[in-house]
């Protein structure tokens, strides 16, 4: 059978950027396909350690059997057109957008009569990281599985923290100093639980939405090194070195 290999953020280095079809026994498990991976580049197992993988833009664990025609997803620690879901709830609205964020005018349509409070978080692009002087990043996601997370991530966030409403907003593509990346905006009659679930939103996404930032300096280009991914999430990959 054969299965449909898209790999993300630095990943793409070693593996390239374009999707790839490999071949498997039928049975075969995602463990099964990153061995077959790890043995394409001798010496190159340790990539695999500590990613994430997705079938069909589904979160997958190692032991996962995958059929004929599955897309797999290889997603590094997450960094920190365009894609857009809004429920029919109104409970929150994504994004995933290449345009500049209007801040003044989302926090604006947050807002309603019954709400106490809105708390708001704006990440923005500093002019510097671990003393070297940041030119610009890039934002790269697997958008559709991005999409699913976010809506996700808000749905829950209402429900867990009793807030009214969320807009959660990413910018991808290249983004100068002082442009806004990640917007997220909680709207509640308490301010309580909008500071919560702002946190909370934010540190999730930081984790689990697979989104990566390639950052260039001065005096170079690397991808951001993210979080490891939630227990659960990650999968360990290979363990044996093949070649030298």
């Amino acid at each position: 059978m054969q299965v449909r290999i898209l790999p993300f953020g630095i990943l793409k280095d070693w593996l390239g950027s374009s999707p790839a079809t490999v071949e498997l026994h039928e049975g075969a498990t995602v463990s099964d396909l990153l061995e077959r991976l790890a043995r394409v580049a001798p010496g190159r197992p340790a990539a695999l350690r500590g990613i994430a993988v997705s079938v069909n833009a589904e979160y997958a664990g190692g032991g996962h059997i995958l059929c004929d025609g599955d897309e797999v997803g290889l997603l590094p620690p997450v960094s920190g057109g365009t894609g857009e879901s809004e429920n029919s709830a109104e409970l929150a609205v994504v994004a995933l957008t290449r345009d500049p964020i209007d801040a003044g005018k989302l926090v604006s349509e947050a807002k309603r009569g019954d709400d106490g409070a809105v708390v708001v978080f704006d990440g923005i692009v500093r002019n510097h990281t671990r003393n070297r002087e940041t030119l610009y990043l890039d934002y790269e996601a697997y958008e559709e599985m991005a999409l699913k997370q976010m809506d996700g991530l808000s749905r829950e966030a209402v429900s867990r923290f009793g807030v009214r409403y969320v807009t959660l907003v990413h910018r991808l593509g290249r983004l100068s100093v002082g442009e806004t990346s990640v917007l997220i905006v909680v709207s509640s009659a308490h301010r309580a639980q909008a500071f919560d679930a702002c946190r909370w939103l934010i540190d999730t996404l930081k984790k689990t939405v697979p989104i990566w930032k390639r950052e260039t300096f001065v005096d170079g280009v690397v991808w951001a090194a993210g979080e490891p991914f939630p227990e659960g999430i990650s999968i360990d990959g290979p363990e044996t070195q093949h070649g030298s």
